[in-house]
């Protein structure tokens, strides 16, 4: 089977997509599959292309065993809203010219989104090749942005709205990570004419790559945390994060000495989380670490925190979840209730969820861990346990080809 997947990120760039996808398309191609990818050159650690990869618009190559396309991903800094929507359409313009160009015949296209902009570069690949068209989701857009106020002109949520049910009612199947993003998906096709397939196939984790470590890493040696109980959070600092209730617990905190707070990641919320630690002893802001220490960095952490603003968990499913599970640590969801993440937490025995934006449910919950290590220990294990059984790299990949199966 030969497979034209676009996608934002492709390794080496580091976000979460690009390391999903990456291990996706090694799983694809393990299989015997025919793979071309058209995808971005790296950029998401600092919002500019990486060195090494500069000077040139277009870069072809031969990845593992698929071939690549990488393009310029006229990327802007993540505060101004504009100029990552115009920066992300003229990426996606110059993916479906790469993808309309490729080589084919192809016997299914796969889309990603967000950026929503790829719906529509997919569909225009897909109907050059003549085969089926696969949107894979892994955050509902424009909702999340609506629902933080990052988008408020009643003009854009329209514009926004209208390319999200193009989108949709272009592919002939919909990937989602959760029911409830199924549910969010199937409500905005509801009374539209040949609807297409919507699936729920989670993200994975590579069990292999993060496993459980000693907690006694060289990085929490480089960050003077000692042998305190850390507390992290590891991520997007971005509107979708309520991370205000990290410092109101390290604010409550300040005089313990025994319970340290981490928060490691960049994005729009980074300066003023940098400026707030500098009052605050127990709290250290750092920014992204390679992908080579991410297994390192997750097992620094005697305690790891997911939180999502209050309704967004029809929207989104932090792929991060799954990371914290495989490294055996337990982790504090701050999200809410009935959600896949809640869900997942207490199917897998792997910690404590708590409800959004509640700082003192947080901090009670600190608390408990903080002073149970056994407790600690038995969640990470039930957690490491369940992300080998339900949430491997080939289950994953096996799920989306048997979708594409389905098509064809």
């Amino acid at each position: 089977m030969r497979l034209l997947v676009i996608t934002p990120h492709l390794s080496p760039d580091t976000a979460p997509t690009g390391v999903v996808v990456s291990r996706i398309v090694g799983e694809f191609a393990a299989a015997g599959h025919d793979i071309h990818v058209v995808t971005s050159l790296p950029w998401y650690r600092e919002h500019r292309v990486e060195e090494g990869w500069r000077g040139r618009f277009l870069r072809r190559g031969v990845e593992g065993s698929a071939s690549v396309v990488r393009l310029q991903p006229f990327a802007g800094r993540k505060e101004r809203l504009v100029g990552r929507a115009l920066g992300f359409a003229a990426f996606s313009g110059a993916a479906a010219l790469a993808a309309v160009a490729a080589r084919g015949p192809f016997d299914a296209v796969m889309a990603l989104s967000p950026p929503l902009t790829l719906g529509p570069a997919g569909w225009i690949a897909a109907r050059r090749h003549r085969c089926p068209l696969v949107l894979n989701v892994q955050d509902v857009f424009p909702d999340v942005a609506i629902e933080v106020e990052a988008i408020t002109s009643p003009r854009a949520i329209r514009a926004f709205r209208s390319l999200e049910r193009f989108s949709y009612r272009r592919s002939d199947a919909v990937t989602v990570l959760s029911d409830e993003l199924a549910a969010n998906v199937a409500g905005k096709l509801s009374g539209s004419s040949g609807d297409p397939l919507v699936r729920v196939i989670p993200n994975f984790v590579d069990t292999e790559t993060i496993r459980p470590l000693d907690r006694d890493t060289a990085y929490r040696s480089e960050l003077g945390l000692g042998d305190r109980t850390v507390v992290m959070y590891a991520g997007n600092l971005g509107h979708s994060q309520p991370l205000g209730i990290i410092v109101e617990a390290a604010r409550h905190h300040r005089d313990r000495d025994d319970i340290a707070y981490v928060i490691n990641g960049g994005g729009v919320a980074a300066a003023e989380l940098s400026r707030v630690a500098r009052d605050l002893p127990n709290l250290t802001v750092v920014g992204y670490q390679p992908a080579e220490r991410v297994p390192e960095v997750l097992a620094t952490a005697d305690v790891h925190v997911v939180a999502l603003r209050r309704g967004l968990s029809a929207s989104s499913v932090p792929s991060k979840m799954y990371s914290i599970l495989a490294a055996g640590r337990p982790l504090i969801a701050s999200v809410d209730e009935g959600s896949e993440v809640a869900r997942v937490v207490g199917e897998a025995g792997a910690g404590v969820a708590v409800p959004p934006e509640d700082a003192g449910a947080f901090i009670a919950a600190v608390e408990e861990l903080a002073g149970d290590a056994a407790a600690r220990a038995t969640m990470g294990t039930s957690g490491r346990a369940w992300a080998q059984q339900w949430a491997s790299p080939r289950s994953v990949a096996e799920a989306h080809m048997r979708l594409i199966g389905e098509l064809l």
